[in-house]
Parts: structure tokens; sequence; C-alpha cells
């Protein structure tokens, strides 16, 4: 992926240091750059700067796999392949819990406890793993101020007492939960492009955003000619960059899990629970790209936490 740093993709300290004094830090930003641009930032020969490219290019292209490396990759991990609930039917509706190294999209009305379920998986994503957890940090990307810290503290002594019953493994689990509160569809981008180097130097096992659709439906009006295209781009631009993570850290030896938030669509019915009709938060197109896994409705979540 483009927004891969230069850093991890095999160039010299110094070489990233002399790139770095021009703000080319990504492999986007290198790839964006003329051989003779290169050449006069970097010092190095044409020759050198092709090689570079070459390096460059192939770090961040996506990797051909058949299709039975890809099966062996997953049955060779040794961590569980879902993050459970600790909601019986939940876990059993979604097979296990919500799955590692895919997208999981989360929808319902209004106050159902969409955001009580995400604060709920940060406090599991932070415990040991034989309790079920991750045993890792968490980035919660809160795009509507409605993450609250003293509710996670609350939902881990509710749910875990005997585990959380000293004021320092309070401290810890919530000293491993990272918020950042991006409040427009630039700065959740620029959030998520940067997530690559988080995730490996603090151990995130969880990402969350909350919401998805609440950024977006204030930018773009789908009623103004242009703002649907706009949008589609934004999101699939957005989806794109998560499912990098989410595949790129899914390896044997460690979990990630990628959790998208949102509202239900606005045609939504209650009239009766048998005849709900549902769409992605965020259309169709968006559905179909977080659907691997599991996209599940949250009605009475609040009443377990």
């Amino acid at each position: 992926m483009g927004s891969r740093k230069l850093r991890r993709v095999g160039l010299s300290q110094e070489l990233c240091d002399r790139l770095n004094r021009h703000q080319i830090v990504t492999c986007q930003d290198f790839l964006c750059l003329s051989p003779l641009e290169l050449v006069k930032m970097t010092g190095l020969s044409y020759q050198g700067v092709h090689e570079l490219l070459c390096v460059v290019s192939r770090a961040c292209a996506p990797q051909m796999q058949t299709a039975y490396e890809i099966k062996m990759q997953r049955s060779a991990a040794l961590l569980p392949a879902f993050l459970s609930t600790t909601l019986s039917a939940l876990d059993e509706a979604l097979h296990g819990g919500v799955a590692c190294g895919s997208l999981t999209e989360i929808t319902g009305p209004p106050g159902c406890g969409k955001t009580q379920f995400c604060i709920m998986m940060s406090v599991l994503a932070t415990l040991p793993t034989n309790m079920g957890g991750l045993e890792g940090a968490v980035v919660y990307i809160d795009t509507e101020s409605a993450f609250s810290a003293e509710r996670l503290v609350e939902i881990a002594e509710s749910r875990f007492p005997r585990y959380f019953n000293t004021e320092e493994k309070l401290l810890l689990t919530s000293s491993k939960v990272h918020l950042y509160r991006e409040l427009s569809c630039d700065e959740v981008l620029q959030r998520i492009e940067s997530l690559e180097e988080e995730i490996i130097s603090k151990g995130v096992k969880l990402v969350i955003i909350d919401s998805v659709a609440s950024v977006v439906r204030k930018e773009f009006d789908t009623q103004l000619q242009g703002n649907m295209r706009e949008r589609s781009k934004f999101l699939a631009k957005e989806a794109a960059s998560l499912k990098y993570l989410a595949e790129e850290f899914s390896i044997p030896g460690e979990a990630r899990v990628i959790v998208f938030y949102g509202f239900p669509a606005e045609d939504l019915s209650l009239t009766s629970r048998c005849s709900l009709r549902w769409c992605g938060l965020c259309g169709l197109a968006w559905f179909y790209l977080c659907f691997p896994f599991a996209w599940f409705y949250l009605l009475c979540i609040s009443q377990h936490l």
C-alpha cells in the first residue's frame, strides 16, 4: 500500500532521513516524484534511483498468493480466528465472535447500544489470552465525541469483577485504549493511513471507528450532483486502507481485528422484527466491502452491558 512508511521497505536510515527533510515519508510520496527529482534529493545516480524505484514499487504492490497458500497461512495461525464478544447468543450467530483479520460492520437504530458494545470490545481486546482476550492495545477513532472513559471502567468492573479487582489493572487496561477524535472525512482517512507504524509499536490488536457514517453524512449530501460519486470514492479508499491493515497484520503469532461501527439506513423499518430491511450504513457498495464475515444487528446489547 502507498501509505507504507519508507523505513519499512528496506531503505537505509540515512536515506530515509534525507527524504524526510523534503517531507517524503511514504511509498506514495516517493513514487509521485520523477527520477530527476529523486536524483536531486538523494544524491544518487540515475541508475541508483531506478533501483530504488523498483524496490519501493515492489514493497507497496499487492503480493500474489495462491488460494492454497492463503489457506495454509490461515490454518497455521496460532491464535484464535475470532475475538469472543462474551455474549453467547451473539457469538453463536457469528460462529465464534468477531473475526480477526477482517472488517466487521456493526449497525442498528440509535440508542440500541452500538457505542457501548464498541467500548466493551475495547475492554475484551486488552484482556489476557487465557481469558479470551487479545492481550493488546486498542485504537479507538471517535468521530462523534461519544467515547466515555468512565463507561469503559464501569464495563470492565461489571463484566469482569474478579479480574479487575485492583486499581492497577483498571489503569493498565485504560492506558491501552488510545483515543483519537477525528471530526472530518479527511482527518479519519489520514489517521487510518498513519496507523501502520502505531499498530507495530504499540501492539494494537483492535481498531474501532465510531462511526464511519457520521462524518460521511455530514460532508456528503447525496442530493447534490457529484456528491454520491465523491462519497463512493472516499469510502472505497477508506475501506481499502483498512482491509490492507486487517490482512497485513493478521499473521501467525499475531491477531488483528478491524471493527466498523455505524448507523442504519434511513429507510429502516422497525414496525416488525420479522420484516427488518437493511442495507449497509453507507450503501450497498460499502456493505459488500465489509461483509466477509459478519454484519450483525444490535437491538438489545445495552441491557447486557
